[in-house]
């Protein structure tokens, strides 16, 4: 890891969604839930294959939502849609489409789940004294129940797209949150798993990052090879003078 570049942080800001909440495995997981009968006759490569596809948004239908040219709604039916399509099977309608929705809402918080490392992570920064909160790309409210419902409701500080009116890798998002616990930008610490949106946004903002890149890909790595990584979040504590093991 490179040094840090204005001294040890006094603040920490947490990416949401593949950082702090397991939020592939939640969608994956809903999907299987709310399509099993439709879908009986998928074989377990089948249900990964379907499942990674929703998940990874290939045609980029969240960015869309992000740049306001689709709803919430919208870029979700699109991806399942996307899905359907890629294993042969029919579109839905106006009605199968609401109803697809409204199951997937009602199922999908139930999954929502911490990574193994965020509540000893967040013991220890509670234990230093030191003040953290989230920064994400989704709006307030939604971000605020998955928090709730995934057990991290003592995470209080909490902006989101809705709160400036910009999302990552756009500054003013992040310094929202700088303002918001009270610290320097220069000695605040964002935590993502993003290289650009979340690594390189926080720092062109003036923040420190410290990327989580979970996979170990050697080769996802060796293009981001100026940016701190960390194979965990257990990474942060010895950033913010807690000793922990070390970062890869």
């Amino acid at each position: 890891m490179s040094e840090l570049r204005s001294g040890r942080p006094t603040g920490v800001l947490f990416d949401i969604d593949e950082t702090l909440v397991d939020l592939r495995t939640a969608m994956g997981n809903t999907l299987r839930e709310i399509s099993a009968r439709d879908l009986a006759h998928f074989t377990e490569e089948d249900w990964a294959a379907y499942q990674r596809l929703y998940t990874a948004d290939p045609q980029g239908y969240y960015d869309r939502y992000l740049a306001g040219e689709l709803s919430f709604t919208r870029q979700r039916l699109l991806r399942v849609a996307h899905a359907q399509q890629a294993h042969g099977l029919p579109a839905f309608d106006g009605d199968a489409e609401e109803a697809w929705n409204a199951a997937y809402d009602d199922v999908l918080p139930w999954h929502f789940k911490p990574f193994d490392d965020v509540v000893p992570v967040l013991d220890q920064l509670d234990a230093l004294g030191i003040p953290y909160g989230a920064v994400s790309n989704n709006v307030h409210d939604y971000q605020r129940a998955k928090l709730d419902a995934a057990g991290l409701e003592r995470i209080q500080i909490l902006v989101g797209i809705d709160a400036v009116g910009a999302a990552k890798p756009d500054p003013a998002i992040f310094l929202e949150g700088v303002r918001l616990l009270g610290t320097d930008p220069a000695r605040t610490l964002y935590v993502g798993d993003n290289p650009v949106v979340d690594g390189r946004g926080a720092l062109a903002a003036g923040l420190q990052a410290l990327w989580v890149e979970r996979s170990g890909c050697a080769e996802l790595r060796a293009a981001h090879p100026d940016l701190p990584v960390s194979g965990s979040l257990a990474a942060v504590p010895a950033m913010v003078g807690q000793s922990s093991p070390a970062p890869g």
